[in-house]
Order: structure tokens, then C-alpha cells, then sequence
């Protein structure tokens, strides 16, 4: 980030880190934007979005084109991968969201900022059917399979976390609240502990040079209609904060992980599966083993599960998980 910062109101360069979406920056930047935007964008109605995880501010508005006004969401700021990640899929055929505008300084400042595509209706959450689920699926393959063409093959990944400690936490948690099932806990977390060395090396031995959305679910996923002036008809990835290296099984487990104890919700759809045989159907590498990394990436998400509990303590998803970690560690052999 260049010295302009330095030189930002205490204001605005305060409200960088207050709010969970930026939005005390968000409004004192939006004259900027507007005129970034060459006087096309409206006003903006700021909002707080259920599904948005970074810290970004999110707004609705509208945009002009030589065809008419469109509806547009605005985000900002957002980081370096998430801009490149939109702006250049949004150039590909790619399950993302369009762009109507973007930049990487606002205002005299570094600050990237998106205007993209507005779908119409509710995330894929809000009513899940397989058919729908099943679109997310064949999405999910095809962003994977443009994000390595766009933004280029790798072979790093994100640091792990470490599991020995979240491990340790997890069983302190577990004694000091007493959870329901507190022994099976107690076994399943010791189990996975004393494993944590050969479930890593399990999971490193995979395919590497992938990107992961690093957010995929029902509720980044939404319907683009046959009718839309932005492309074709076809469930569309939104919310790109999390992209990052790493495998499409990180993305595949996640999903399970948070319908743990309500897997009826996915209408028996079974996500790690299902976004198997897509990759497959798109011509994309998938281990032999899939089922056992996805089996050692359970393990230490679900082992991990009550170090959380302020987030994960819901007693249907500590059910869900003690389930699957039980079920992870006999397919393993543990």
C-alpha cells in the first residue's frame, strides 16, 4: 500500500478497522466511487450481508449502461486476491458474477473495489433442492477448473493450523462444559490427537496447483435467471473473499462441516461426493484416495470442533460432528 494512506482523515482511516463490513469508510469513500464510476453508479443503500465473511462493505445500486440501468452490488474494499480472482473470472465464462466496474485505488487511496452483477432472489440456502444442489456442484468444477487457468497453477498452500493445539483446546472445552456425549468426545478428540502426524501426511499427499473458493455452500450460490442480460442461465459462485491455494477437497468438507447434524436440509445430496463425480465430468484430476483425505480433513475440522464453541456450539452440530468424526476414524482404521 503506498504512503497516500498515510495521509487519509483520522475518520475514514479509523473506520478501516471498525465494523464487521467497513461501513463508516464505505460512506465516506462513496462520492469517490461514484465519480471512479464516471457518474454511472447511483446512490448506494449499504447493507449487512448474512453471507459475507470478509470485511468489506456491501451495498446495492444501480448502473448505467449505453442499454439501460442495471442492478449492481458494490463491495469495498476488498483484498488483492478477491479483486484479481473476480475481475479475471468475471472475463471467462466462469460460475462468478460479472463486473460492471472496478479499480485498485479510490479517492487518491489503494483500495480495491468491486461493482458486480446483482442476482435476483435468495441464496440457494434459503430453499435447497438437489437439482439446485446439483448445479452448485457442476459450478463448483468449473470454477476450479477456470480459477487454475486465470490465475495460474502453484504448488504452496495455506499454512495449516495447528491442530495439536485446537486439539488440546477441544478437550479442555469438553471437560469444562460437560458436553452431552462428553466420553465419546473424550475418545474421539484423544484419537485424533495422537494421529495428527499421519493425517497430514495423508492429506499432503494429494494434487496440488488448485485454487479453493474457501467458502462454498448453499448460501454463496445463487440463480442466475434465463432471462438476465448479464449471461447465460447457470448457478453462480458469489463471494470470492475467501479464494485462496488449496485443494477442492478443503471446499468439499467445509460444505459437509456445516450441515453437520442437519444433513437432511441437503435434500440427500452428499457434497463431497457429488462435487467428485462434477470434477470428474469436467475432465479434472481426482485422487483415488479423495474419500480418505476427505476422511483425514473430518477428522481434525470435526476433532477441533468443541475449541469453538462459541461458534460451533450448537447441540445438533456437535452431534453431527461427534457422528462424523466417529464415522472418519473407522473408515481410516483409527
Amino acid at each position: 500500500m503506498s504512503d497516500t494512506m498515510n495521509t487519509m482523515p483520522e475518520g475514514a482511516a479509523n473506520a478501516v478497522g471498525r465494523g464487521r463490513n467497513g461501513g463508516d469508510l464505505a460512506h465516506y469513500l462513496a462520492p469517490a466511487l461514484k465519480q471512479a464510476c464516471d457518474g454511472r453508479l447511483s446512490d448506494i443503500r449499504w447493507f449487512l450481508s448474512d453471507w459475507q465473511r470478509g470485511g468489506a462493505a456491501t451495498g446495492f445500486a444501480t448502473f448505467a449502461f449505453e442499454n439501460g440501468k442495471r442492478d449492481v452490488v458494490v463491495k469495498l474494499p476488498v483484498g488483492p486476491i478477491e479483486h484479481r480472482a473476480t475481475t479475471k473470472l468475471a472475463a471467462t465464462d466462469a460460475p462468478t458474477p460479472r463486473v460492471a466496474a472496478h479499480g485498485v485505488e479510490l479517492g487518491g487511496y489503494d483500495l480495491a473495489w468491486l461493482v458486480l452483477e446483482r442476482l435476483p432472489g435468495d441464496p440457494l440456502a434459503k430453499s435447497p433442492e438437489r437439482k439446485t444442489l446439483l448445479n452448485l456442484a457442476h459450478s463448483a468444477a468449473e470454477f476450479w477448473k477456470q480459477t487454475t487457468a486465470v490465475l495460474g497453477a502453484h504448488s504452496t498452500h495455506e499454512p495449516e493450523p495447528d491442530w495439536d493445539h485446537l486439539c488440546a483446546k477441544a478437550r479442555d472445552a469438553i471437560h469444562v462444559n460437560h458436553l452431552p456425549d462428553e466420553q465419546r468426545w473424550n475418545n474421539g478428540v484423544k484419537m485424533a490427537q495422537r494421529n495428527i502426524p499421519a493425517l497430514l501426511d495423508r492429506w499432503s499427499a494429494q494434487h496440488d496447483g488448485e485454487w479453493r473458493h474457501g467458502d462454498l455452500h448453499p448460501g454463496n450460490a445463487m440463480l442466475r435467471p434465463a432471462a438476465s442480460v448479464w449471461g447465460q442461465a447457470r448457478c453462480v459462485l458469489i463471494d470470492l473473499a475467501e479464494v485462496r491455494p488449496g485443494s477442492w477437497i478443503e471446499d468439499a468438507v467445509s460444505f459437509e462441516r456445516l450441515y453437520w447434524g442437519r444433513e437432511d436440509k441437503l435434500a440427500g445430496f452428499k457434497p463431497t461426493k457429488e462435487l467428485a463425480r462434477a470434477r470428474k465430468r469436467a475432465g479434472l484430476p481426482v485422487d483415488e484416495n479423495w474419500r480418505e483425505l476427505a476422511d483425514a480433513r473430518t477428522v481434525l475440522l470435526a476433532a477441533a470442533t468443541p475449541a469453538s464453541l462459541a461458534r460451533d456450539g450448537d447441540p445438533k452440530h456437535l452431534a453431527g460432528a461427534i457422528d462424523a468424526l466417529e464415522h472418519a476414524c473407522k473408515r481410516l482404521g483409527l
